[in-house]
Parts: C-alpha cells; structure tokens; sequence
C-alpha cells in the first residue's frame, strides 16, 4: 500500500522539512517489506485563496486513495493503535492511504466529507511543517512496529 502526505503549502527548507523528509525515506526503507510504501511528500500551492480552492488540489492529489483528513477534531491514536489501522487498512486490500492537511484555515468541510476517516494530534492547533514532520514520524513509527523493530516502547 503506497503512503501520501498531501499538505497545503511549502514545506520550506527548515529543520521540519528535513525532519519529514528524512522520517519519510526512513518509512519507504522499511516498509517495502511489509507492502509499505513508497511514503511520499505531496505539497501543494493554491493558486487562489480559499480554502475551497486548496480543497479542489487535495482532492485531486488523493483521487483513489483512502483519505484520513488530518484535523485537530478528528481521531486520536495510540501509535501502536494507529499501526494497527493501518496494517488492516493494507490487509483488506487498499492500495494507496492519503493523509491531507490543510492551510492555514484547515480543511474544508469537501475534504472532510470525502474522507473516511480523521485523525488528530490532540486539540492543539499545530504548525503545518511540524504536522508534517510529526505525521511522517508517526507513519515511521508505525512501520517499525509492524515490523516488530524495537524503535517502539510501550
């Protein structure tokens, strides 16, 4: 199952961006053998404001794929719960799984609506190249527990 991090926005050349990117090569390298991956790193620029405009790329970039809308109102997961959903995701058949973040103003209630599930760091309002950083972290993590890796401590 191929991975996608969809997020509005520049990444930036920031110790973030360095930080997802290096967790996202971390995650394709270990999850190959799983069915895993490739994780990619999809950053997309509205050309006009709004958060419908940033709704229509997103969408487009997910077409296909089982969407999780990241959203500070969303689904809170353990890491290892959160492994597991993903394992099931792969084990009945899905074959690409998209995590969108939105700009500035969030998600607009299209992306929310199309997706199948939501999925939160808590109810704080985070920074979008660290939400990336985290998610593609988290997507690392995840890999790693499946794979029995001891990077995971309960």
């Amino acid at each position: 199952m191929k991975l996608a991090v969809i997020a509005i926005g520049k990444p930036g050349r920031g110790p973030e961006a360095t930080l997802a990117a290096d967790y996202a090569e971390r995650a394709t390298l270990s999850g190959r053998a799983l069915g895993l991956g490739p994780l990619e790193l999809i950053d997309l620029e509205a050309r006009k404001p709004g958060k419908a405009a940033e709704a229509e790329l997103i969408l487009k970039a997910a077409e296909g794929a089982h969407l999780i809308a990241c959203d500070e109102r969303g689904k809170t997961f353990s890491s290892r719960a959160f492994a597991d959903h993903i394992a099931g995701l792969r084990d009945r058949g899905e074959r690409r799984l998209a995590f969108a973040i939105g700009g500035a103003d969030g998600l607009d209630d299209s992306v929310r609506a199309a997706a199948a599930s939501t999925l939160a760091f808590g109810p704080q309002t985070w920074p979008h190249a660290l939400a990336r950083a985290m998610l593609a972290e988290q997507l690392y993590r995840a890999v790693t527990i499946l794979a029995g890796s001891p990077y995971h401590r309960d």
